[in-house]
């Protein structure tokens, strides 16, 4: 058990990183040098979809460069103001998957849980930009009924914590999830999806760390790194940490161009990943989310670059291509 130390009355430092994150997109054009001409657009996008980007994440991204592929992730463009055909608002079912308000259950045996609308980061290809938040807050009345949900099914044996971002929640009300969820008597694992200790490492602190400890459950914590730049040295301490309580570590990512459609840039990802004592896991497809069709790589395209990445890295390296479709059992493989 990790000792919990910090103070009750003191703010987490994680917490005022978060606050003082980047969410005007004057300012991030001005503090990476970036051509003033984009702001018009950059307004447009971010009055749809918000603006966030932690500092921490933003000292990663060279200045004076657009095309940067972690700045492509977290700027807005005009291109996302775009009517795409066959890019809407719910690419992977999410509504006809609603249990109970918060709860997804897609695919057999596992649960999902929309914890929080809140992120760290706005990532501008997120599958969830247009998801109604509103309509899944997690009052009393709503987790007893999700209790219910699951205890009153026995071949669900995993929850999923999603969001937004689980870790964005307070040590007190993710304790409290934990500790709900320890007394179903079936569940065995406990799945941790987010991109938390990617952008805001800091929020991988002590009180965290006790918090994910105190439980029965297996834990997996599934991160969601796209470029191998994502993984810095702050970064590798976060996830040493969390390994050193237990939890797995595994990757998922998104097949994105301009950001990580080459084949050395994947393959240095998966090593990265493997160094830091993450296992690659998916390599997803885009969802088809209205406002992000300008990120898509088509299926033939993927297909070659994983094949190419078979004959570089081992195979344990190389993460299974899959897209996710409403209505599916599970993830469909591609390759």
């Amino acid at each position: 058990m990790i000792a919990r130390t910090a103070p009750r009355c003191q703010i987490p430092g994680w917490q005022r990183a978060l606050a003082e994150a980047v969410t005007d997109p004057a300012e991030l054009l001005k503090m990476l040098q970036l051509d003033p001409g984009l702001l018009p657009a950059a307004e447009r996008a971010a009055a749809l979809f918000g603006l966030r980007v932690p500092r921490s994440y933003l000292r990663r991204i060279p200045k004076g460069d657009p095309d940067d592929p972690l700045l492509r992730q977290v700027l807005p463009l005009g291109a996302e103001l775009l009517a795409v055909p066959g890019f809407g608002p719910d690419p992977v079912g999410d509504a006809a998957a609603t249990a109970r308000p918060g709860l997804l259950h897609k695919y057999h045996g596992r649960a999902l849980l929309i914890t929080t609308g809140a992120c760290a980061v706005h990532c501008r290809y997120c599958f969830r930009r247009q998801f109604p938040y509103g309509e899944s807050r997690l009052g009393n009345e709503q987790w007893r009924q999700i209790l219910d949900y699951l205890e009153a099914d026995p071949e669900i044996d995993e929850v999923i914590l999603s969001g937004g971002d689980p870790l964005v929640l307070s040590d007190r009300r993710l304790a409290e999830l934990v500790e709900s969820l320890n007394a179903v008597a079936q569940l065995k694992r406990l799945r941790i999806h987010s991109r938390v200790p990617l952008v805001l490492p800091e929020r991988i602190d002590r009180d965290l760390l006790a918090t994910l400890a105190d439980s029965r459950l297996r834990q997996v914590l599934v991160l969601h790194a796209n470029h191998p730049r994502e993984l810095d040295a702050e970064v590798t301490n976060a996830l040493a940490a969390l390994r050193d309580v237990g939890i797995e570590l595994l990757n998922q990512s998104v097949l994105l161009a301009g950001v990580n459609d080459r084949v050395a840039t994947l393959a240095e990802l998966s090593e990265r990943l493997f160094d830091c004592g993450v296992l690659p896991y998916y390599l997803h497809l885009l969802d088809r989310v209205q406002g992000a069709a300008h990120f898509e790589v088509d299926e033939i395209k993927a297909k070659a670059l994983v094949r190419a990445l078979r004959e570089r890295l081992p195979g344990y390296l190389v993460p299974r291509l899959v897209r996710e479709q409403a209505g599916a059992a599970s993830k469909t493989p591609l390759i």
